[in-house]
């Protein structure tokens, strides 16, 4: 039989060579808003004719181009906004969730979050 010796205060490492990542800690970092800085005009970039031709093609669930879905996106956006600004010119703070209704639900679209609030800082009014 084979005597073993004893390391004194040595352990065998097991690590063979290469680069070593090291955790860095993790500091406090101050989130930004991300905004572009400018105000775009309260407009719809889009004519009504073709606004109706991509809602009736995003209901039937034929496929829209990138271009066309911003283009419906921004549209969309752009008349949930308006409804409010009535809205908010009448006093009546129900027409959050009738606008979010008439023109993004009833069309079985998803709405962008936080879509109420962000209406003031995109558009110049």
């Amino acid at each position: 039989m084979a005597k073993r010796t004893k390391m004194k205060g040595k352990k065998k490492n097991s690590f063979t060579g290469g680069r070593v990542n090291k955790k860095k800690s993790k500091q406090n970092k101050v989130k930004k808003n991300k905004s572009s800085g400018r105000k775009r005009k309260f407009s719809m970039r889009i004519s009504e004719k073709k606004y109706k031709e991509l809602v009736n093609k995003k209901k039937s669930h034929k496929r829209l181009t990138k271009e066309q879905k911003k283009d419906l996106d921004d549209a969309l956006y752009y008349k949930y906004c308006k409804c409010l600004y009535s809205f908010e010119k009448k006093d009546n703070q129900k027409g959050f969730p009738i606008c979010m209704k008439s023109i993004y639900k009833n069309r079985d679209i998803v709405p962008p979050f936080g879509a109420s609030l962000n209406c003031k800082k995109v558009f110049k009014k």
